[in-house]
C-alpha cells in the first residue's frame, strides 16, 4: 500500500467542522465520536467473536500530516506503524493504523513494540493516566491510498477518525476507519 499522495491529502477535522450535508449518518457518527474504548465496544457488539488481524507492522517515516500531529514535522523520525483489521463475527469491521514514534516506545511503553494480535485499545484504556486529543474525522476515498483498496467493497468512500493518545506524556497516534460490512450492519440494526 502506498502512502496517500500529496495531491489528494486526507482532510481530518472535528465533526462540527464538516458541513451538515457532508457528515456521516447519525448511527455511524455515534461510533466515530465515541470517546471510550472502541475495542471494548466492538467486542461487546461482536458477542465474543472479536479478532485482531495484523496486515503489517514495520518501521517507517509517518505521513507528513501524522508527523505534524505528533509534533515531529521539523525533525522527522521513524515510528512503528501498525496496520490491522478489527474483525467481529468473522467480518472486517475496522481498519486501524497506529503510528507509535520510537521515542514514545521507551520505559513502560517499550512492550508496545511487540503487541502482536492483542488490541492496542485494550491496553490504552486500561491506563488511568491516559490523555487523548479531540477526535478528528475524515472521509477517505480509494484514490487516497490510506486504506487497502480491497477493503472498500464497492464503497466510494469510508469514514475514519483519529486522535493522539498520551501515556507518560508520550504521543501515540491511532486512526480507525469503519469498513463497509460494519456500516451495513449498523444500517440493518437501526429501527425503521
Amino acid at each position: 500500500m502506498l502512502p496517500h499522495p500529496a495531491s489528494v491529502p486526507l482532510r481530518w477535522r472535528p465533526v462540527q467542522h464538516w458541513p451538515r450535508a457532508n457528515r456521516p449518518n447519525l448511527a455511524l457518527r455515534d461510533w466515530l465520536s465515541h470517546e471510550g474504548s472502541l475495542t471494548a465496544r466492538l467486542q461487546q457488539r461482536s458477542q465474543g467473536y472479536f479478532q485482531v488481524h495484523i496486515l503489517r507492522q514495520h518501521l517507517a517515516l509517518p505521513h507528513l500530516d501524522e508527523r505534524q500531529l505528533l509534533g515531529q514535522y521539523r525533525r522527522p523520525s521513524l515510528a512503528l506503524i501498525r496496520e490491522v483489521i478489527l474483525q467481529g463475527r468473522g467480518e472486517d469491521w475496522v481498519f486501524a493504523r497506529s503510528v507509535l514514534p520510537l521515542q514514545s516506545l521507551t520505559g513502560r511503553l517499550r512492550h508496545l513494540r511487540h503487541q502482536g494480535s492483542k488490541p492496542l485499545g485494550a491496553f490504552l484504556f486500561s491506563r488511568p493516566d491516559l490523555a487523548r486529543s479531540p477526535i478528528e474525522l475524515a472521509c477517505i476515498s480509494p484514490q487516497q491510498g490510506y486504506v487497502p483498496i480491497s477493503l472498500y467493497q464497492q464503497a466510494q468512500h469510508l469514514w475514519g477518525r483519529r486522535s493522539v493518545f498520551y501515556l507518560d506524556r508520550k504521543p501515540l497516534l491511532v486512526s480507525e476507519v469503519f469498513l463497509p460490512s460494519f456500516c451495513q450492519g449498523l444500517a440493518h440494526s437501526q429501527p425503521r
